[in-house]
């Protein structure tokens, strides 16, 4: 009895502790033990949102998200046997050797077989490293073994994105590029991808899998939502010419690099914009930096202009007013300022000082007038919005740089040398967007790179144009800015761009810029040229910008700019019918009579009567006519209809040769659209009714 009391003591002590320690986990770490059960047979996993697409104006693509898949197997699938194993392995190592083609069959064999039977500590094998595309996996999935279920031949695809630009090059600085974020995505930095991440990025949706029979099985799921996509006002066909033309003239020239950006006068819109410079590495050009929008250098001789509309405005000098050059050399205290053109230009007027581009005869008309009061003249090019940012929504606009008198850097030559394009700065398209506004008749377009944002094809936000400044100057002054504009071109700096086509208003820009370690010591030249055409009508605006050409092969502006500008400006006038005049061909302004299929007389009166055109029906008899125009008039001819002999229908409709042709007792099969062409049976044949007879129409 002692025995079993202590026994039975003993059993009621365990039980007491089993439900004191089932009641304290219960209540005290129940919570924590439910969450660590439901994440061994549950957990969420991250479904990817399809990233939006940025495409050209038209609707191209221009950079795009295409899935990539790497190809594994699990060799402990339920439904990989060993019996079905080593019935396909043979024809599935064949397979892959042929389709990949680095490894022999055997090699490919021996991997899959020790995957198998003799590795059990990796269970997902990695079958090659190269990822494949979609339609390289629906070829895949022809495979022995991977034509079966997952649970059975073991494939597993793992999918990834890869953002790819299709026209590759073309503008890849302005769309931008992704870089590795959390996790396994990839966020734009740069460009339209930064710009617009929230909008491309779209919502990544969630997958709840819980485990049920050994199996994962998703249970409940929130959808991704895609991401919107960006719809840019660049045009391909713009681009290309751009780009190409840039890029000849860098390697023509030998030239570090260069920009090259084609904008709509009305709208701002950029059409196309092409950055290059030399990759090292490969001794090729490439899109490396954004060269347009973030590389704020002296502009040199295109700055001209905002001098002399400080001067018009100011009423100091009209385009007629002469002025001495004298040998082409000016002393400002101890430093020169020189002309290019050896010799000199003598006394010249304020015109053809621009047109010419001359350094002495324009720096010496603003500090004549402006050396007393140099606040004025800056005043006016802050006036002209010269030392303020567009505001451009892309990252990495380069800061314009317009010193104040007094401020640090200010001394007895800087007005003079401020007035011809140095000690300022400026980016290219800061300098193109003053351009364009002098195209626009003053008023001033914020550069737009985007049109709309769609969803699936619908518009989900359209943006619009945006004025930065309504009037630059008066209309007096605009007027004789742009006559002189297009003098550059007719007599000046730029007589090599003139075509008989269509007119070019623009100025050309030769710079020295400083070398980053020597200063102005070594001699680094910056040849620009900016513009708009057709200067009567402006339809787009242009600036080209190269740096560091051989000096030995040239660096002026006209030479090395200019054919860009000039190719450019060819071919899209040549491709935007738009912008040609229309031309009076009085042949074209003849009136001239319709053209007539043969058909039924009635008919024909009938058309021909509401459109007023008059016919010769003289002598018809017959229901059933050929017509001919002649002159400006339709003349008819007989077609007679003969019972048991195949009608004539060629040139007819398909109503009319249907209805003449089954009236006979033809069967008619037909081919094509338009007029009768041909017909299987020749005219005047005898038939019999139900014959079978075949038309071409065209």
């Amino acid at each position: 009895m002692l025995r079993v009391g202590i026994c039975y003591a003993l059993i009621v002590l365990f039980a007491f502790c089993v439900v004191s320690r089932v009641v304290y986990l219960q209540v005290f770490e129940g919570d924590e033990w439910r969450g660590r059960a439901q994440s061994i047979s549950k957990k969420d996993i991250t479904v990817y949102a399809n990233r939006g697409d940025i495409c050209a104006a038209d609707g191209r693509l221009l950079a795009s998200s295409i899935p990539y898949y790497e190809l594994r197997m699990d060799f402990q699938a339920p439904g990989l046997t060993d019996k079905v194993f080593k019935k396909n392995v043979d024809s599935l190592a064949l397979c892959l050797s042929k389709f990949f083609g680095d490894k022999s069959k055997s090699s490919y064999h021996r991997r899959l077989w020790n995957a198998k039977f003799h590795s059990k500590k990796n269970r997902y094998v990695l079958i090659n490293r190269r990822k494949i595309n979609y339609n390289e996996l629906k070829q895949i999935k022809t495979f022995p073994l991977f034509r079966l279920p997952p649970n059975k031949g073991g494939l597993i695809c793992l999918q990834e994105s890869k953002r790819v630009q299709p026209h590759i090059n073309l503008a890849s600085r302005t769309i931008g590029y992704l870089n590795k974020g959390t996790g396994h995505e990839r966020i734009g930095k740069v460009g339209l991808e930064g710009l617009f991440e929230n909008d491309l990025k779209g919502v990544n949706g969630i997958s709840m899998m819980q485990k049920m029979a050994g199996n994962w099985l998703a249970v409940n799921q929130a959808d991704p939502k895609d991401g919107n996509d960006i719809i840019t006002t660049i045009d391909v066909n713009f681009q290309d010419v751009a780009q190409s033309a840039l890029l000849q003239q860098l390697q023509k020239y030998h030239a570090d690099h260069g920009t090259a950006v084609l904008m709509e006068v009305k709208t701002g819109a950029i059409k196309a914009i092409a950055n290059l410079g030399i990759d090292k590495k490969s001794n090729s050009y490439e899109e490396i930096y954004n060269y347009a929008i973030g590389e704020a250098t002296e502009p040199g001789s295109t700055f001209k202009l905002a001098s002399l509309m400080a001067l018009l405005e100011d009423g100091y000098v009209e385009p007629t007013d002469s002025i001495e050059t004298g040998n082409g050399v000016y002393r400002y205290y101890r430093s020169d300022m020189r002309d290019s053109h050896f010799g000199g230009l003598g006394t010249i007027s304020v015109q053809e000082a621009f047109e010419k581009s001359s350094n002495v005869g324009v720096s010496k008309l603003v500090n004549k007038y402006y050396k007393d009061k140099p606040r004025d003249f800056i005043n006016r090019l802050y006036e002209f919005r010269l030392n303020k940012t567009l505001g451009l929504d892309i990252k990495g606009e380069g800061q314009p740089k317009i010193k104040y008198p007094g401020e640090e850097g200010w001394s007895g030559i800087s007005l003079p040398w401020m007035s011809i394009g140095y000690e300022v700065q400026q980016t290219p398209l800061q300098t193109l967007s003053f351009y364009n506004a002098i195209a626009n008749n003053g008023k001033m377009m914020k550069p737009m790179f985007v049109k709309e944002i769609r969803y699936h094809g619908n518009v989900v936000q359209d943006f619009d144009t945006e004025v930065l400044k309504r009037s630059l100057c008066s209309r007096e002054t605009l007027r004789k800015i742009q006559s002189m504009l297009e003098g550059v071109v007719l007599r000046g700096t730029a007589k090599n761009l003139k075509n008989s086509n269509y007119s070019i208003a623009g100025k050309t820009g030769t710079a020295q810029i400083a070398d980053k370690n020597k200063g102005y010591g070594v001699k680094v030249y910056q040849a620009s040229f900016v513009g708009y055409f057709p200067a009567d009508n402006p339809k787009y605006s242009c600036i080209v910008v190269i740096n560091s050409p051989d000096k030995t092969k040239g660096f002026y502006g006209n030479q090395v700019a200019g054919p860009v500008f000039k190719t450019i400006a060819d071919k899209v006038y040549a491709m935007t019918y738009a912008m040609h005049p229309p031309k009076q061909d009085e042949q074209a302004l003849e009136v001239k009579v319709p053209i007539s299929l043969n058909g039924n007389k009635e008919d024909l009166d009938k058309v021909f009567k509401e459109l007023e055109v008059p016919t010769d029906d003289r002598e018809i008899y017959s229901d059933w006519v050929l017509t001919s125009r002649q002159d400006s008039i339709i003349r008819y001819k007989n077609r007679t209809v003969t019972n048991n002999l195949v009608p004539n229908v060629k040139g007819m409709g398909l109503e009319d040769a249907l209805y003449i042709l089954e009236n006979a007792g033809l069967k008619v099969i037909t081919s094509g659209f338009g007029s009768v062409t041909k017909q299987s049976i020749r005219p005047g044949t005898r038939f019999r009714s139900g014959n079978r007879i075949r038309i071409e129409l065209s």
